[in-house]
This record gives C-alpha cells, sequence and structure tokens, in this order.
C-alpha cells in the first residue's frame, strides 16, 4: 500500500513542478502622494493612492494564457458620505489565450491593446477606454473583450479583430480633483449615471482590420493603418431632468462609425518623424460631425550631450476638425487638443538606473491655456523606482473648456513603487 501510494504521488509531484516552471508572475505595488497648491475650495487639496497591479502568464508549446489584475485604494474612500472619491476598485484588465501556428496567431479574451506614436497624446489609440477615476495625466485603459486573428508577413502584421462589448465607465466623485463636471449644472445638482448610451445594443461588435509593417531600407519607417466599423472612441455627454424635477443626470454616449486612422514613425538619423491621424465618418447621428484629428511630431536627440547623457528635443503640434458646425464642437465634446502645441526636452542620463528627465509645456491656441510640467522617474536598486512631477494649469479665462471646468491648478507628485 505505502509503494503504490509513493508511485502515485512522485508522478503528481513532477507533474505540479513541471506547471510552475511554465508559470511565470510579475507586478507592482504603488503609493502615489499628491498635493494640489491650488485646486478649488471644495475639492480635497491632496489625495493618497496605493495601487497594485498582477501579471500571471502560463506558457506551454503553442498555447499562452495570460491574466492582469489591478486594485487601486483611494485614501479618502476610507472616510463616510460626500468625502469619499470613490476611486477604490479591483479591477480584471485582461484573461486571455493565444494559440500561435507557424505565420498566424488566433486570440480570444480581454486585453488592453496599444496603438500610437506620439509623446503627449495618443489621438490613435482609440480600442480601450479610459478609465475616468484614475489620474488624468496617465493612461489607465479599461480592459475590453475581443476576439481577434493575426497573420505575419517577412516584415509586417495584419490583424482582424471584433471588440464584442462597449465597456460602461465609472467616474470619481466630485470631490476628486479631476471630476470636472460642476456639482450644480443651472442652478440643479448634477449626478453621473454610469450606464452607457449606445445606439445600438452594447453587444454590437465593433471589427478593426489592422495592418503594420517596417521597412528594411536607410530610414527606418514603422508604419500602421487601422480601418474601423463600430463604436467611436470619442464619446459626449447627454443631461436629462431627474422624474421630480430636483437634479439633473449625464450620461455617456456611444455612437456608430467608420473610422480609417493612422500612426507612423521615420528615423533619419538621429532625428525621429511621428504622425498620427484619424478620420471618422459618423454613420447617423444628429448629435455629433464627422471629423478628423492629426497629430505631427518631430523629436531630435543629441548623443552624449553631457557626459553619457542624451538629450532629446521634442515638438508636437495637434488639431482637430468638424466639418459640421451645426453640431457639437471640440468645446461641447471636452477635447483639449483641437490646437495645440507641445514643446519639451527628455533627459536620459544613462547610468544604469534607467533615469531621465522630462519637461515641456503645451500652449492652447484657441482658448488661451497653458500646461507646464516636469517629471523625474529613476531605478533604485533593482526592484525600485521613484517618480517626482509637477504639474500647472493655466485654463482659458473665456471659454469652457475641460481645464476651466476645472479651474486652476497646481500639483506635486511623488510616487515609490515595488517591482517584482
Amino acid at each position: 500500500m505505502k509503494k503504490l501510494l509513493l508511485t502515485s504521488i512522485f508522478p503528481l509531484a513532477s507533474l505540479y513542478a513541471s506547471l510552475l516552471d511554465d508559470i511565470s508572475f510579475r507586478g507592482d505595488i504603488q503609493n502615489i502622494t499628491q498635493y494640489y497648491i491650488k485646486v478649488p475650495e471644495e475639492k480635497h487639496p491632496f489625495n493618497d493612492t496605493l495601487l497594485a497591479n498582477l501579471e500571471t502568464t502560463y506558457s506551454y508549446d503553442a498555447l499562452t494564457l495570460e491574466m492582469q489584475l489591478k486594485a487601486q485604494q483611494d485614501f479618502y474612500d476610507f472616510s463616510a458620505g460626500d468625502k469619499q472619491n470613490k476611486r477604490s476598485f479591483i479591477r480584471l484588465d485582461a484573461l486571455y489565450g493565444t494559440y500561435d501556428f507557424e505565420n498566424d496567431q488566433i486570440f480570444v479574451g480581454k486585453n488592453i491593446r496599444f496603438w500610437g506614436a506620439l509623446e503627449v497624446r495618443n489621438i490613435t489609440d482609440g480600442f480601450n477606454p479610459q478609465d475616468m477615476r484614475s489620474d488624468i495625466f496617465t493612461s489607465d485603459k479599461l480592459g475590453v473583450y475581443n476576439v481577434a486573428y493575426a497573420h505575419y508577413t517577412e516584415n509586417g502584421e495584419f490583424d482582424a479583430i471584433v471588440k464584442l462589448y462597449e465597456q460602461s465607465r465609472e467616474m470619481a466623485a466630485a470631490p476628486y480633483v479631476y471630476y470636472f463636471f460642476p456639482q450644480e449644472y443651472n442652478t440643479l445638482p448634477l449626478h453621473y449615471n454610469n450606464e452607457l448610451k449606445t445606439e445600438k445594443s452594447q453587444y454590437r461588435p465593433s471589427i478593426y482590420l489592422k495592418y503594420s509593417a517596417s521597412t528594411d531600407t536607410e530610414y527606418a519607417l514603422d508604419y500602421a493603418v487601422i480601418f474601423e466599423n463600430g463604436y467611436d472612441s470619442q464619446r459626449y455627454y447627454s443631461f436629462d431632468m431627474a422624474a421630480d424635477m430636483s437634479s439633473l443626470q449625464t450620461q455617456e454616449n456611444a455612437y456608430l462609425v467608420n473610422k480609417i486612422s493612422t500612426y507612423d514613425t521615420l528615423v533619419v538619423g538621429a532625428t525621429l518623424f511621428k504622425l498620427e491621424a484619424l478620420y471618422t465618418d459618423v454613420i447617423d447621428n444628429s448629435e455629433i460631425s464627422d471629423y478628423y484629428h492629426i497629430g505631427v511630431g518631430v523629436e531630435h536627440t543629441l548623443t552624449q550631450f553631457i557626459g553619457e547623457a542624451d538629450l532629446g528635443v521634442i515638438s508636437e503640434y495637434y488639431y482637430y476638425h468638424i466639418t459640421d458646425k451645426t453640431k457639437r464642437d471640440d468645446l461641447a465634446l471636452f477635447e483639449t487638443f483641437q490646437n495645440d502645441l507641445f514643446v519639451g526636452l527628455r533627459y536620459t542620463f544613462n547610468d544604469g538606473n534607467d533615469a531621465n528627465i522630462v519637461a515641456g509645456s503645451i500652449i492652447d491656441f484657441d482658448y488661451s491655456e497653458e500646461v507646464y510640467y516636469f517629471e523625474y522617474e529613476s531605478r533604485l536598486a533593482d526592484s525600485w523606482k521613484v517618480n517626482f512631477d509637477y504639474r500647472y494649469i493655466n485654463p482659458s479665462k473665456e471659454y469652457k473648456t475641460a481645464f476651466n471646468l476645472m479651474g486652476d491648478h497646481e500639483r506635486v507628485s511623488l510616487t515609490l513603487g515595488y517591482y517584482f
């Protein structure tokens, strides 16, 4: 009996050890402390946020399974009542499987995709919606359910992607500094309803056809072209009176489009040229016009500017235009990159600690707004990172832009993260 038990245990132990060899774990824990030097009186003057990310990958032959979890805890959410920011959550960002063939791949599940080339704003990165409970200056995207087929060529890739569901979004509460709706709208209290309004069912699929490739020439060109038929990444807000006439509620609206977009980079010596552009044909919506959005950029690197350090000089310009002036314009859509110039510097120390400084300013030519920022990031030892940033927003005094609704804004932020 003992011999039989041992002969059964050892194969199971061996199988368990083999499974562990095929599973990898990685993640991070971050603490973000922000102090707002200029902030409206009704907003919290500081904020502390704890973040945790965990990624698990299982690989066996041609099969890969991955899961990504994110948890966020806002300091004020430990409070009671109207002091809460309502920014705390546990979120499943990815849960998917891929199976690889010789020149093809099948994808099924939930994930986050990244499309774009520019530094400040990726206008073509519209596959995943942004989470509105996060810092507006960071990219925090919601995972979406989709299936995809990829075919690889000698120097490129063709993707056919079907997004299966249009994601609704939660919003932080009014005390949080980056909740920009006024608490009173036309003298009535305003409440956000997180149920997304869609022209068709939320399960109406959005279809993407994408081709990306690189050229093997003297000048390195990377390019991608995407066609979409489905729900647009741009959304708009509608306002409805409550049944008792005591308050208003606002909801996000999603509408159907045909969209063509591209993002491209070209390297010529020490200079990087960047382009993002899109044209959107709104299929049938009385509120939203067809529109195009263009971003162009150039970044020149001065290698060994001081010692081993490199200095990058960056400039980008963004332009947004609607074709029907009778419909909602950029102000009504809270579009902040409609006629804007960014100029900045990137200083890379090349000291083995991944230390770098990025500083710049964004000038809005239409509404006389300016944004200034400075960011320093470095790795400490092998597992720790520190990030410090300063941001100042001088909003429009005349127009109801998103920054105007948020008010004069100045902040400093310190992030300490442990990575494993």
